[in-house]
């Protein structure tokens, strides 16, 4: 198994987290963290009555000394929000934005 910075680790679960705890309109947002495979996402389940599915909106992997952003359809990019957390932007992949693998 590769080794994970546990460092980058617990910078993406606080910001997912963070990202959880924001304004969702007419719906609730629940972080859902892997610790263990250090994948770490957002899901929010939208209100009754229900006119779209429960979906995952951001979700991020730490691999090794990297942070690989797998999904993210917010209007406050999570790359950005890892940046200001002290990630630097050549340790984050955005897979969902075609950057590629470089681990």
């Amino acid at each position: 198994m590769d080794r994970v910075d546990l460092d980058l680790a617990t910078i993406v679960q606080h910001e997912i987290e963070d990202y959880a705890d924001g304004d969702w309109w007419k719906a609730s947002a629940y972080a859902v963290c892997d610790t263990t495979r250090h994948v770490y996402a957002v899901l929010v389940v939208p209100d009754h009555p229900r006119k779209f599915q429960a979906g995952i909106v951001v979700m991020a992997r730490v691999v090794n000394d990297h942070v690989v952003i797998d999904h993210d359809t917010t209007d406050r990019p999570f790359v950005d929000a890892l940046v200001e957390a002290g990630i630097p932007r050549e340790k984050i992949i955005c897979l969902y934005a075609g950057e590629p693998v470089r681990l």
